[in-house]
């Protein structure tokens, strides 16, 4: 499909144009992505991998992890350069070998320094073929499509993540080294079918056709995008790092988290027709991202009532979780697909890939600064006192999203 002249107000269109189906080749590659997601779980182990077969201690195997985490950042956006100059199926096609043979460096590592060096490799090359994926999308559909389509990724990640799980489970117990086998060959897997459905990229860009010179940093209304994301990010972050160390507070178990995260994704997966629906895919852009955060601020707050309410017999506290649970993942559907068309819609044609990378390092800000901001929270305020301050956070998320909505429509 043709690509739709772009600019600050392009994202409007979507209220003016009818649905049609995704291109072939944009639901191969959501289908490719979703495979790729389902050996994305051996990083959850790399601490313990290296703890157990080194006999190091759990801070020195932390601080491996630390490392690739570092890594990860220049990683997405490297990868945004790459999609605009280099091509974005040949980034795509770049990031997942790489990963592949980062972990199958891994997984044959015979000592510390080896390991740590493959996993230095493995976040240098993590992300980039996040950026040229989203950039596809972009390329590949119209404005009035992009909302639907990022959802579709979201929604498939969160399926195939699930079946991750299962996955992690099974071959976690014969040897955790296989979990980096089994990733490095969906990586291998997802590469193939990539390779096999997506047509080549046209020439590579030289002196004579140069990518557009303005740079994204200097664009105020991404900046203020990555701003808003980035307090989403943290938001998101806090409640999957802490949601488990929360849970006790409740007469619960840290493992229930497990439960409430399916019911997240699930939720994310069903609700997929909803932003079909007339009423909600005609919401203005600021609009539907005010709406998705303030439909988060309410099942956060229902997070700090289960408690009290638990506490007073008034309704177990499991039940009552999952209900608040579904309330901000319905939030989440409404935020994170629009979220990446918005930022699609304020690139140049030529720059989509540098610009979704600069809105990716909201991710790697929240990494970071989650764990410290969620456990002081939790230490300080209780679980109660965490998820009323993530509330108030989706709150201020409301108002952002309204002023953001100015800067795009200029």
């Amino acid at each position: 499909m043709a690509d739709i002249p772009v600019g600050h107000g392009d994202q409007l269109m979507h209220t003016l144009a009818p649905r049609e189906r995704l291109p072939k080749g944009i639901r191969l590659l959501i289908v490719a992505r979703a495979v790729n997601r389902l050996g994305a779980f051996s990083l959850s182990f790399l601490t313990v991998l290296i703890s157990t077969d080194f006999g190091v201690s759990a801070a020195t195997a932390g601080l491996v992890s630390a490392a690739f985490g570092l890594a990860t950042v220049p990683s997405r956006l490297f990868g945004g350069y790459l999609a605009d100059r280099l091509g974005r199926r040949r980034t795509i096609l770049l990031g997942l070998t790489g990963c592949a043979v980062a972990q199958l460096g891994i997984a044959a590592a015979g000592s510390l320094p080896v390991i740590a060096v493959f996993a230095v490799l493995l976040g240098l090359v993590f992300e980039l073929f996040e950026p040229p994926s989203q950039a596809m999308i972009a390329d590949g559909v119209r404005a009035a499509d992009r909302t639907r389509a990022y959802s579709l990724l979201n929604a498939a990640l969160a399926a195939a993540g699930m079946g991750a799980g299962l996955i992690a489970a099974s071959v976690g117990r014969w040897d955790l080294r296989w979990l980096f086998v089994v990733d490095a060959l969906t990586c291998l897997a997802c590469a193939v079918i990539i390779g096999l459905v997506v047509p080549p990229d046209g020439p590579r860009r030289g002196r004579a056709t140069p990518v557009t010179s303005s740079s994204a940093w200097r664009d105020p209304a991404l900046l203020a995008m990555l701003g808003c994301g980035t307090l989403l990010a943290l938001i998101y972050m806090v409640i999957m790092i802490l949601l488990p160390l929360a849970l006790p507070a409740y007469g619960l178990q840290a493992a229930d988290a497990g439960f409430l995260f399916t019911v997240s994704a699930l939720t994310i997966i069903a609700g997929q027709p909803l932003l079909r629906l007339r009423p909600v895919a005609a919401l203005p852009p600021a609009a539907g991202l005010a709406a998705g955060a303030a439909f988060m601020a309410a099942g956060l707050a229902g997070y700090a009532l289960a408690p009290t309410l638990a506490g007073n017999a008034l309704a177990p506290a499991l039940p009552a979780l999952a209900v608040a649970t579904v309330v901000w993942s319905v939030g989440d559907l409404l935020i994170m697909g629009r979220a990446y068309a918005i930022v699609a819609g304020l690139a140049p044609p030529d720059a989509r890939g540098r610009y979704l990378a600069v809105f990716g390092t909201s991710w790697g800000f929240a990494t970071v600064a989650a764990p410290l901001a969620g456990t002081q929270l939790l230490e300080r305020l209780g679980a109660q006192g965490l998820w009323v301050c993530l509330a108030g956070a989706c709150l201020v998320l409301v108002a952002a999203s309204m002023s953001v909505g100015r800067l795009i429509e200029e």
